[in-house]
């Protein structure tokens, strides 16, 4: 028997594709407003169902089917209405969505931008200014600004409607990238299958309410998290979707009160950053009637914070982009201070020795997760080897360390892989490393995460510099903000004469990570 025991029915609508369960929502509720915009200091802008999908009509027929069906379309863009329509867009078209982050640095953006070899990429001028000069561009056999889409979204949507394409449901629909321990990003392949089914796994056991939800959309929807538990939760349940395109906590606060706000999807540190903020005790938070937390172990002192002041529940889950990427969740009823909840629906999960990786631990005792069911990836673009030591007789393995409880809940308790989760971001140690020896001074350089009380963890890098060469920590840190997206970059560099090393002459991480933890405190970083 799997260590999690026996696991619900699955209950809730399962649809062949996300593209379907967007079209059922604009034929139920067609005039009721699916989707709003705020930014500082402007006119909130909206768009009804009917409207939503009459533009994924249009922006699909724009990107031509006929030259992107089956091939990737990627999309580097900021939460916003235009987002939101693309996502569903280059699905209806029979395109595999590639979604980046905004945040890459043109390094980052090329490397992935090449493995994926998309054939279309939207952007804004931002983004594509600062890949003008880039190789990866120029390979790309179309490029979409994002104000192209713009001058065309209030066309498209009051355009007569015309039939919504769909995909077929067992073809890949999404490339979404993950670090690598490797340092090299990885593709996760999931079809539209996956994705459909994964919503409807979630919401057999977090059942939303149908036509009254209101979501806040802080987490950004290129994530496999604010996609899923934000973009999809809310066509799911037919209801209005608030998308903030940078993270204020004055302006949370706002959107809360003014948009009357039922549902918000967050992080460890955007709840703890809301909570130390001095309007956390008086603004109205009176509409939440639900929060979820993902990415990263939240505190018990913050859960605690938290429904004494809102009195709106915090469901925890767990997962990870390859499992589609929900595998469990705390749910009404059924919640376990400390787990990160019960087994999905149509899941399985087993708890094996991390020798072996087959040898099924009894309740109870520690050892990694592996999971099988019908919202895991098919496998990693472009790396067989990967994909054959993560996918493994039917079971994703994890590298999570985990135990079951008598009662089925899962505990998360360690990690096998040496990521780091910053803020809820997915940071790999190798990639920091490979940014920090490109630097003409540094000869040897290794990255560690240690525990901070904000940001989940925070990365620390040691360096070793060449004979005669100098370089001060300044230096360092603005290479590394020249290569890597802010939340990778170390908040501290320590010069050493040489970095510890293993029997096997490998980098000790585990005795970096001891020092990492006696040095100063890392900056206070607060959200404006």
């Amino acid at each position: 028997m799997p260590s999690s025991g026996p696991h619900p029915a699955l209950t809730a609508t399962l649809y062949p594709s996300v593209v379907d369960m967007l079209h059922a929502a604009a034929d139920a509720a067609p005039d009721r407003i699916a989707l709003v915009q705020r930014g500082s200091g402007d006119a909130a802008r909206q768009f009804t169902y009917r409207e939503y999908r009459n533009a994924v009509v249009g922006l699909a027929a724009f990107l031509e089917p006929a030259v992107v069906a089956q091939g990737r379309v990627a999309t580097v863009l900021p939460n916003s209405i235009a987002a939101c329509i693309a996502t569903f867009a280059v699905f209806a078209a029979g395109a595999q969505l590639v979604p980046l982050n905004p945040l890459y640095t043109p390094r980052e953006l090329s490397l992935v931008l090449d493995d994926a070899d998309v054939s279309v990429l939207i952007a804004d001028a931002a983004t594509l200014a600062q890949l003008r000069d880039t190789p990866a561009l120029a390979r790309i056999p179309r490029i979409v600004s994002l104000d192209e889409i713009e001058v065309r979204l209030s066309d498209w949507a009051v355009a007569t409607p015309a039939a919504l394409p769909r995909p077929v449901p067992d073809q890949l629909g999404l490339l979404q990238y993950t670090g690598g321990t490797t340092g090299r990003a990885k593709g996760v392949n999931l079809t539209h299958r996956a994705m459909a089914t994964n919503i409807a796994q979630r919401e057999t056991l977090l059942p939303s309410r149908m036509d009254e939800e209101r979501l806040l959309c802080v987490m950004p929807i290129f994530h496999s998290y604010g996609m899923t538990m934000g973009l999809f939760l809310t066509a799911y349940a037919r209801g209005t979707l608030v998308l903030m395109a940078k993270f204020q906590r004055d302006a949370v606060f706002d959107l809360i009160t003014e948009e009357r706000i039922t549902t918000f999807p967050a992080s460890p540190t955007i709840l703890t950053g809301l909570i130390a903020h001095e309007r956390f005790a008086t603004a109205d938070l009176s509409s939440l009637s639900r929060c979820y937390s993902g990415s990263a172990p939240l505190a018990k002192a913050t859960i605690d914070d938290w429904m004494a002041r809102t009195g709106a529940p915090i469901f925890e889950g767990y997962g990870q982009t390859e499992a589609g990427p929900i595998l469990t969740y705390n749910t009404i009823g059924r919640t376990r201070l400390g787990s990160v909840g019960v087994v999905l629906p149509l899941t399985e999960i087993e708890i094996v020795d991390t020798q072996d990786g087959r040898t099924v631990l009894p309740v109870g005792e520690r050892g990694e997760i592996r999971a099988r069911g019908p919202q895991i990836m098919t496998g990693y673009r472009n790396l067989p080897e990967e994909t054959r030591q993560t996918l493994r007789d039917g079971w994703l393995h994890t590298g999570d360390i985990g135990e079951f409880d008598a009662d089925g809940y899962l505990f998360i308790r360690d990690r096998l892989k040496d990521l780091v989760l910053v803020g809820g971001y997915n940071v790999y140690p190798r990639e920091i490393d490979d940014v920090l020896l490109a630097h003409p001074a540094v000869v040897d350089a290794a990255s560690v995460g240690v525990p901070d009380a904000f940001r989940g963890e925070v990365v620390r890098a040691f360096v070793v510099l060449r004979d005669n060469a100098r370089a001060d920590a300044g230096e360092i840190l603005a290479h590394c903000r020249a290569n890597l997206a802010a939340y990778k970059v170390p908040v501290s560099v320590t010069f050493v004469a040489a970095l510890p090393k293993t029997g096997v002459n490998k980098t000790d991480r585990k005795a970096l990570r001891e020092i990492a933890r006696t040095c100063a405190p890392a900056p206070p970083e607060r959200p404006a």
